[in-house]
């Protein structure tokens, strides 16, 4: 590695932890919501305050630390931000590098129970990875961009000289959601670095007509449309006004705790709670690490930076395997998907997973992963 990578580990001082739970046994909540379906104005009032219950007497940051330090935690400087990263080196001689980009509400808590699966395979017929993971800026242990400037393009480029660092002149790269636009830039922009990409979002260019769509793709589209039509105003705001959202997700724990756990319900594959497939702890690794890193506005202002930004001529031709899950909230049909990704050697629909597949359906997401990138692999054989 370069001498400009230093190692880093994560101690959170005990007091931070002691503000937080005498916040959370001091919150102050509306009162129930006034409709009888149960998530129709938002995440009910007995779910929330059953969760910050637990946040505060039950729950264990200390797990969550140490399991970040097992992974491995590096930092590196990049045009002036630092940058925050996990890295796992496969034991493996045939590894491939492979960076994983998460997005927003997530983090690396996205990735942490996938990553020893993805680098050192019980099966060796298995493909392996040297796998890094880095956090967004303004996300996490990451600096927070005091400009503007960086979206997706500037982050792409980071990807590719953190990769650089790492010893990794070519590599492979997956993401969904800010992640799956930041693979679709790194697959675009840097055909030179990047041998090919897996990405559970994927958007065609736009103005693509419906004619000669199936029924399937059909109503993904009309779902899709509909998701930006009447659910996405978590979106507009964080894109045009983050600053003033960013106040109550830096002061309010339980206001942060309600702002993500309400899109981990509603995008994740379940009936009722996204703990029929997410465990409690996981979410709120997730939540406590924008809690204590005080990135609630900083990491909104990604929509600022980006939102809607993907150069509508941007076409990827490095290989390309694109897995679209059910229930995510943008699905794109596979015509419109191959007027941008000009060599898709593997397309998947499964049958279960919303927006977070790595913790909805681990398992699968990792057998995909693995299935995905090898068939990108023997493409540029």
């Amino acid at each position: 590695m370069s001498s400009d990578v230093q190692a880093f580990e994560t101690h959170t001082p005990d007091a931070e932890l002691d503000d937080l739970r005498a916040r959370l046994a001091a919150a102050r909540l509306p009162e129930p919501e006034t409709t009888r379906q149960r998530w129709g104005q938002g995440v009910p009032l007995a779910d929330l305050a059953e969760l910050v219950d637990y946040w505060r007497t039950g729950y264990d940051w200390r797990a969550f630390e140490k399991r970040l330090d097992e992974i491995g935690q590096f930092r590196t400087t990049i045009d002036d931000l630092g940058i925050h990263f996990l890295h796992r080196r496969s034991a493996r001689a045939d590894a491939t590098p492979l960076v994983l980009t998460h997005g927003w509400p997530g983090s690396v808590a996205e990735f942490v129970d996938v990553v020893d699966e993805l680098a050192d395979p019980e099966d060796m017929s298995a493909p392996a990875f040297h796998v890094v993971v880095p956090s967004l800026p303004g996300f996490g242990y990451s600096d927070k961009p005091a400009t503007t400037g960086w979206g997706t393009e500037k982050i792409a480029a980071a990807w590719v000289e953190l990769m650089g660092r790492l010893g990794y002149r070519e590599f492979l790269a997956h993401g969904g959601d800010w992640g799956g636009n930041i693979t679709t830039v790194l697959g675009g922009r840097f055909p030179e670095h990047v041998l090919g990409i897996h990405s559970t979002f994927a958007e065609g260019p736009p103005g693509m007509s419906m004619d000669g769509l199936t029924a399937v793709e059909r109503r993904w589209a009309e779902e899709t449309r509909d998701f930006w039509g009447t659910r996405a105003a978590y979106a507009k705001q964080q894109a045009t006004r983050p600053q003033t959202i960013g106040y109550s997700l830096v002061d309010s724990p339980a206001g942060l705790l309600a702002w993500i756990l309400d899109k981990f319900a509603e995008w994740s594959d379940t009936e009722d709670s996204p703990f029929e497939t997410i465990s409690r702890d996981r979410i709120l690794d997730d939540v406590t690490l924008y809690w204590l890193t005080r990135t609630g506005a900083s990491a909104a202002r990604i929509y600022y930076e980006s939102h809607n930004s993907l150069d509508p001529e941007l076409r990827v031709d490095v290989p390309s395997a694109i897995t679209m899950y059910p229930r995510d909230i943008e699905k794109c049909p596979r015509p419109w998907a191959q007027a941008r990704y000009r060599q898709i050697v593997r397309w998947r629909a499964p049958e279960r997973g919303g927006h977070f597949p790595s913790l909805e359906v681990p398992g699968y997401f990792v057998q995909d992963l693995r299935e995905g990138l090898g068939a990108v692999l023997a493409a540029r054989r």
